[in-house]
């Protein structure tokens, strides 16, 4: 029986569109031919000073956090760490253009994201840390968890911001992804489910011009990936993603866009990572010196220094304060991390349902019988309680 034949169907004849005809205009969606800058154009004059400054205050402390991290991983503190070094200005605007209500949904690259946004930072490294769960209340701080395989956070973003906006409350989610993760199956999807809802979502792209090892080039022969907006039916930008005043513009307006209820934006920010994919990378073995020192020519921090030095709003104390400040950070951060964190055993079996399963507490059960034996073996005191000493 097809659909034609059920019982009541001649009265369900919807009529389509038809195939030829785009259901949106897509000129306005499409992207400037070049990414958009303010530092060292006209747009500049217009720049709230206090907000440069504090951009530049938090990319200074960035960069520092981003080199203490990856020397944390040369000492055996870190399993694992991808730098996000030359490409702060992203990170930085993404985290400062959220209201406090809102969400951000980083990558396992954009912890530097999460710490701009008031995340204790050694928080935001206990998952590289090797430690079990998240490190930090995702509701608390409204940010998601770091999301380690490619692009899965995407939908999750959409699927919050179309929950909030049905609840009718005021809450716009910013999901970030690199390059590569454009070429994944979920990024696809929740790019389609945000248009189709007009969820209020701000999808930013940094692109740094590798998916590891592969080049932009071999994953899409799109004009830009912020151009592939237009297929979902959303505007598409295209900025200077080491322009830290153009980003925050750009994600100020997006972010704005959704809150008001004018749907999902893609924002393709053009940067370039300065390290290694992780350390644990080589990546001599896929891009040259010249490549790596041109973009030096381009840094963010640079950038945004010149700018504010040109127009006489910040002067040598200003930059030493900064470096000073970034430099606590950094010395807080290295105690911390030296510490060796207790850890329960029994912790494996929190916060892994509501209420849990009789298969883990029988887990649980034998574990504890473990320990019970270990610790009476060994005459050592060991974790307290059947729950594990909460």
């Amino acid at each position: 029986m097809t659909v034609q034949e059920l019982p009541g169907a001649a009265a369900y004849r919807p009529t389509p569109p038809p195939a030829w005809k785009p259901l949106t205009d897509p000129a306005p969606l499409l992207p400037d031919p070049e990414p958009y800058r303010v530092l060292g154009t006209d747009a500049a004059a217009d720049a709230d000073p206090e907000l440069l400054l504090r951009l530049y205050a938090e990319l200074v402390r960035g960069r520092r956090y981003n080199a203490q991290a990856t020397a944390l991983t040369k000492q055996g503190r870190l399993a694992v760490y991808p730098s996000s070094t030359g490409q702060e200005a992203c990170e930085i605007a993404a985290a400062l253009v959220l209201e406090e209500r809102d969400w951000l949904f980083p990558s396992y690259r954009d912890t530097l994201a999460a710490v701009a946004r008031g995340l204790d930072p050694v928080e935001a490294l206990t998952l590289l840390r090797g430690d079990r769960h998240t490190g930090y209340d995702p509701r608390e701080h409204r940010i998601a968890p770091l999301c380690t395989p490619l692009a899965t956070q995407l939908p999750h973003a959409v699927g919050l911001a179309h929950a909030a906006r049905l609840a009718g409350d005021d809450v716009v989610a910013l999901a970030m992804v690199g390059d590569g993760g454009t070429s994944e199956g979920d990024f696809h999807e929740a790019l389609n489910f945000a248009a189709v809802w007009r969820a209020p979502v701000v999808f930013l792209v940094q692109n740094n011009g590798f998916a590891i090892s592969v080049p932009l080039a071999k994953q899409t022969a799109a004009p830009s990936l912020a151009h592939k907006a237009v297929g979902y039916g959303m505007p598409g930008r295209l900025v200077d993603g080491n322009d830290a005043a153009a980003v925050h513009q750009v994600l100020g307006e997006a972010v704005a866009r959704a809150r008001a209820g004018g749907g999902p934006t893609l924002v393709e920010a053009v940067t370039y990572r300065m390290d290694a994919h992780t350390n644990a990378d080589d990546a001599t073995r896929y891009r040259v010196d010249s490549e790596v020192e041109a973009w030096r020519a381009h840094d963010p921090i640079q950038l945004l220094e010149r700018e504010l030095t040109g127009r006489g709003l910040l002067a040598e104390d200003g930059i030493e304060e900064a470096r000073a400040a970034a430099e606590r950070m950094a010395a807080g951060l290295r105690e911390r991390m030296n510490a060796d964190p207790v850890l329960d055993p029994m912790d494996l079996f929190t916060h892994v349902y509501a209420e849990q399963t009789t298969q883990l507490r029988e887990q649980a059960a034998r574990l504890r019988v473990e320990l019970d034996a270990e610790q009476d073996h060994h005459g050592q005191s060991g974790p307290r309680g059947a729950e594990g000493g909460r």
